[in-house]
């Protein structure tokens, strides 16, 4: 399977953990471990570095114990520092404005943010976790919108149109130029000459390669 990827679950409600590492099993992925909480995520993930199998990414929730406050996204922040290489998707039950800015702090490869309704989303959430695994973002459209509507008052933002920051909040989700077209109507024609814009706007040039989308994303969400 070209897709599979090797996922730790770091997750305290235990209906919850299997339920995710029944999820995707039954999708062909690999979960690998799965705890229930963050002292034993970062051991975890330790222990399988000594090994040379790291995984691809980690899920793992926001709040753990023993205080259950942000003992999940200071264990993922932590992971992201040390293995760079390994995707890092957060989950929580409401948007946390301080975390999600702390974790898309630092690289701008292989992280995620979502709310946990949308594990609901079953096709969703499990193309979020590959995606991630493999380097991509993906951002709950309610983080987005949240970090956005606070950045409103940034000069950056002076420089989109109001057409521009509503594919850039789709981009922020992780969605394809094309997914984005389907999302407003367009085609995808437009949409490129959209994204093309933002990237200029925004001082990203074509020897960012690939990751300008990624880079435009985090420039607006921390300008």
């Amino acid at each position: 399977m070209e897709d599979r990827v090797r996922v730790v679950i770091a997750e305290d409600s235990v209906l919850l953990r299997e339920g995710l590492t029944r999820l995707l099993t039954d999708l062909g992925h690999d979960v690998v471990a799965g705890v229930g909480d963050a002292e034993a995520l970062i051991k975890t993930v330790s222990d399988l570095a000594a090994q040379e199998e790291l995984p691809d990414v980690v899920v793992a929730d926001v709040r753990m114990p023993p205080t259950h406050t942000d003992e999940g996204v200071r264990a993922a922040v932590q992971l992201r520092k040390e293995y760079p290489d390994i995707g890092v998707l957060v989950l929580s039950q409401y948007v946390e404005e301080q975390y999600a800015t702390e974790l898309l702090a630092g690289s701008s490869r292989g992280v995620g943010y979502l709310l946990k309704d949308r594990v609901a989303e079953v096709r969703e959430f499990v193309d979020a976790v590959v995606r991630v695994a493999r380097g991509g973002t993906a951002l709950d459209p309610e983080v987005v919108a949240q970090l956005l509507g606070r950045s409103r008052k940034q000069d950056v933002l002076v420089r989109l149109t109001p057409r521009e920051r509503e594919v850039l909040g789709l981009m922020a989700e992780g969605r394809t130029n094309s997914a984005v077209a389907k999302q407003l109507v367009v085609s995808d024609g437009a949409v490129e000459k959209h994204v093309s814009n933002i990237f200029l706007k925004l001082g990203l040039s074509p020897s960012d390669g690939d990751h300008r989308r990624v880079l435009a994303v985090l420039t607006y969400l921390k300008s």
